[in-house]
């Protein structure tokens, strides 16, 4: 029985539909700002990883959890010993976001105005993101590129100088955030308006960062007509084993 293969480097061209409006970049930053604002920005979260790192019980799973709560139910009152209270979180607290998840689904509320009486609460009451940071140099841009988008989105209707600003590190830097916050890891950060201790770091995001251009919003609403766009790919097949003789 003999088997053979096709020859390798096959090219085949994949079509996929794109959007018929300009796509959105992200803001441009000089290598020399973005250090600057990254070494800005652990300053002013670093006492939130120290309040973490101190008076926070690290996490070890459900099955810690569960001995854990077994063993208090189990001790007698002459067992327990109550220390000192922790200290209550720094203010700052407050005012950021920390993760994929809670930025996303914030900026979803934002951008769709759910600003309802029976929904809002103490983070609502703070209004919109001031600033968002994201590790891109540790992210496929895949896992990223809807920020942009929804941050043009979010803040279109506010006075342009005090619309959010999006702040993309080019270079690795989710390891050093993570370790500022005392958390495993950190993918992107966001800081409310009027955070106490930001004025200083969001006065240099705002000279060096413009607002994302949002011209794709107004060009939406044009009546004019926009053709489908049908984009191309060119990417290698496989290796395919051909069929086999006895």
């Amino acid at each position: 029985m003999a088997s053979s293969t096709q020859p390798t480097g096959r090219k085949r061209l994949i079509h996929h539909l794109d959007t018929p409006f300009s796509s959105v970049s992200w803001p441009e930053i000089l290598f020399d700002d973005q250090d600057a604002i990254l070494e800005m920005l652990c300053n002013l979260l670093n006492p939130i990883g120290q309040h973490r790192r101190h008076h926070t019980r690290p996490s070890k799973g459900k099955r810690s959890s569960k001995r854990r709560t077994a063993s208090m139910q189990d001790a007698t009152p002459e067992d327990e010993t109550h220390g000192p209270p922790a200290p209550q979180k720094p203010e700052l607290s407050a005012y950021v976001h920390v993760g994929f998840n809670s930025i996303t689904r914030r900026l979803e509320e934002t951008s769709e105005g759910h600003r309802e009486t029976g929904s809002q609460g103490t983070d609502d009451a703070k209004g919109p993101y001031s600033m968002v940071f994201v590790a891109r140099g540790n992210q496929s841009s895949a896992f990223n590129c809807h920020f942009p988008r929804m941050v043009g989105a979010a803040t279109r209707a506010l006075p342009y100088a005090e619309r959010t600003r999006l702040v993309g590190f080019s270079k690795p830097c989710s390891e050093r955030l993570s370790s500022v916050l005392g958390v495993a890891r950190v993918s992107s950060v966001a800081v409310m308006r009027d955070a106490p201790g930001a004025e200083a770091l969001l006065a240099f995001v705002r000279k060096t960062v413009s607002p994302v251009d949002t011209s794709w919003l107004e060009g939406s609403k044009a009546s004019a007509y926009r053709p489908t766009q049908i984009g191309s790919t060119e990417t290698t097949v496989g290796v395919k084993k051909a069929k086999t003789t006895a």
